[in-house]
């Protein structure tokens, strides 16, 4: 039988609802290659050992006639901070290596009920506070183009099995770059959405106000096919609104050739590495004959915002965090014989060095006397960022930049630097400070080493966003061919 993990959502769907292939041949090809190639990588902490089972539920279904889900039989990774009943999710971190959840998380929910088939959980920086997926409880994870490399982070695990071919397609959280970042370095498509698109319900919480969940898969296409199941109202996510037709309609027609008019943003091309740089125009040239108009554009607040974005999400990760008390739920540490404080200090001793280094200036920043000098000057500087792109998205269509300034690099090569790992998420975090959507699309290879367009539109524009990156994507049309592994 031919390599049925190669496929991508169109194709498995189509396959398993036409009865060219089984669901159940499908998932037994990806538990085969997760089992051969994710020793390499390390992109997995958690397989779901009933997906064969619910595979063959849906072949059951079609044989027997029954309607099945727009997403039946394909597979699905979840990074793992984003709740699966009765699946582990530990958040990469000893403080929930034993927590199996009650309940699903809405997109989860959302997910099965469209027969996507959950195949387990993913790596990441834990508790999501990482650009590398280094600081992971459960070893890093290697990025599938060269094992020497990082995969990017924190949603490591979800872009390196998604270029591995060890999933269809997956699913990762975005607080400053958390899906674009590895995206772009393992080569495939990751895309954060407006904020209040998709229910955060069931996301274990980092920071509340930038994060969301996103979809990772091989083409814009398949992640289109993600967001139209898992976007919407969600009654136990206040923040969710119901935009869900954004998403799902008529594609952009290219022969119309609407004069789209998309801006460069100049302070966040001019610091990126020359191989990037000359990637990006090398891109824009292309594209550019698809009737877009493009010229370079200016974000005088960029400057700010990496300072401004640091501040805001230590100092929610310091107050959700607090919970983890190892009372409620936790790792296995008798309390008898310790007081309190004893107790709490030696079981929070176990968060890894990066959590326990954003708690620590999360809680300086909000302590008496530093609260408005910091906190409070990082919201107006948020609200700054938003107001000047608002004025940018009058002018343009779009805003792109590299998703990332530098390329891949060796792994353990940044890890003692805090401030230097801070810098790859510098272009990045505008989206989430300003809650527009954001989308990074492979656009070409340095020395073997992946390459990432960044491309930006104003809050809910999802529909122009994806239909026209998926123009771009066929227009610069790199090499599509998977690691070798």
């Amino acid at each position: 039988m031919s390599r049925l993990y190669t496929l991508n959502i169109e194709q498995v769907t189509n396959g398993i609802k036409n009865e060219e292939f089984t669901s159940e041949e499908y998932v037994s090809q990806i538990i085969e290659r997760i089992i051969k190639v994710d020793q390499k990588i390390n992109s997995f902490i958690t397989i779901n050992d009933n997906a064969l089972v619910q595979a063959q539920q849906i072949d059951k279904k079609i044989r027997s006639g029954s309607t099945v889900g727009s997403l039946a039989g394909i597979v699905v990774g979840i990074k793992d901070n984003i709740s699966t009943a009765g699946l582990k999710t530990t958040c990469a971190s000893k403080m929930l290596s034993d927590y199996v959840p009650p309940y699903d998380a809405t997109v989860i929910k959302r997910l099965k009920d469209k027969d996507a088939i959950i195949i387990g959980k993913l790596n990441l920086d834990e508790f999501a506070m990482g650009s590398t997926t280094e600081w992971s409880s459960y070893g890093l994870t290697r990025n599938p183009w060269n094992l020497d490399y990082v995969c990017g982070g924190s949603s490591g695990g979800s872009a390196a099995s998604v270029a591995a071919q060890l999933c269809t397609a997956s699913l990762g959280s975005d607080t400053g770059g958390s899906v674009r970042c590895p995206a772009s370095f393992c080569s495939v498509v990751g895309f954060k959405p407006t904020y209040g698109l998709v229910s955060r319900y069931g996301l274990v919480s980092y920071s509340n106000s930038l994060e969301q969940i996103g979809p990772i898969g091989r083409t814009v296409s398949d992640v289109k096919k993600i967001m139209e199941v898992i976007s919407g109202k969600d009654t136990n996510d206040n923040t969710t609104i119901d935009t869900r037709n954004n998403i799902n309609t008529n594609n952009y027609d290219p022969e119309q050739k609407n004069n789209q008019k998309i801006g460069l943003l100049r302070e966040l091309i001019n610091g990126a590495d020359e191989s990037v740089y000359q990637c990006i125009y090398s891109a824009i040239d292309k594209f550019n004959k698809f009737g877009f108009t493009y010229e370079e554009s200016s974000l005088k607040s960029s400057e700010y915002a990496l300072a401004s974005y640091y501040t805001i999400a230590t100092a929610e990760a310091s107050s959700n965090l607090a919970r983890f008390d190892n009372i409620r739920y936790g790792f296995e540490l008798n309390p008898d014989d310790y007081e309190w404080n004893t107790y709490f200090s030696k079981t929070r001793g176990n968060f890894g060095d990066e959590v326990k280094r954003r708690i620590i200036v999360g809680s300086f920043v909000l302590s008496s006397g530093y609260y408005g000098k910091y906190y409070l000057k990082a919201q107006r500087v948020k609200n700054l960022i938003k107001h000047e792109l608002k004025k940018l998205f009058k002018e343009y269509d779009l805003l792109i930049s590299p998703t990332v300034p530098v390329l891949p690099f060796k792994i353990g090569e940044k890890i003692d630097d805090p401030l230097k790992m801070y810098l790859i998420d510098i272009n990045t975090v505008l989206a989430n400070l300003a809650g527009i959507p954001a989308i990074s699309i492979p656009i070409g290879f340095k020395n073997g080493l992946p390459i990432g367009l960044q491309i930006m539109a104003d809050e809910f524009q999802e529909k122009k966003l994806l239909d026209i990156s998926e123009v771009i994507e066929k227009s610069i049309n790199i090499n599509t061919s998977y690691p070798d592994l």
